[in-house]
C-alpha cells in the first residue's frame, strides 16, 4: 500500500488586465487541470510572486501600472531564477521590434492572441509542466 500523499500542484499565476483574456485564460488552465492565481498587472505580479510560490508565469507583454511583462520576467530572473525558465509570454503585437527584442533576450516562448486552447495548453505543458 502506498501512503505517500502526492504534493499539491502549485498554482500558475497569470498576468493579463484584459477581463475576457483573463476568464478565458484561467477557464482553459483549469478545465485542464491546472490551479491558477491571477494578477491585473504588473504590479499586482510582482507583490504576488514576492510572497508566493508558482508552478510558473504566464504574462501579457504588456500590462498597466508601468510593469510590463519584460518587467516581470527581469524580476523573475534576479529574484526566482527557479522560475525564468518557465515564463510563457502572451501578446497581440509580435511583430514590434520592441517585443521582438525582448524574445530574443528572454528566451520565453510567446503565444501570439487570439489564440487556441489547444495552443495554449501545449505551450503550457512543454515550458511549465503537465497539471497533475
Amino acid at each position: 500500500m502506498n501512503t505517500r500523499r502526492q504534493q499539491p500542484r502549485l498554482p500558475i499565476l497569470v498576468v493579463e488586465d484584459e477581463a475576457s483574456v483573463m476568464g478565458f485564460l484561467v477557464a482553459a488552465l483549469e478545465r485542464s487541470g491546472y490551479q491558477t492565481e491571477q494578477a491585473a498587472s504588473g504590479v499586482d505580479a510582482l507583490r504576488m510572486l514576492a510572497s508566493a510560490s508558482y508552478m510558473g508565469v504566464i504574462s501579457d507583454m504588456r500590462t498597466p501600472g508601468g510593469v510590463s511583462g519584460a518587467d516581470v520576467h527581469a524580476w523573475i530572473a534576479s529574484n526566482r531564477p527557479e522560475l525564468v525558465s518557465r515564463v510563457v509570454f502572451i501578446t497581440g503585437d509580435t511583430v514590434n521590434e520592441e517585443t521582438q527584442d525582448i524574445l530574443r533576450r528572454t528566451g520565453a516562448p510567446c503565444i501570439e492572441k487570439p489564440f487556441r486552447v489547444q495552443q495554449l495548453i501545449q505551450v503550457v505543458e512543454t515550458t511549465i509542466g503537465k497539471a497533475v
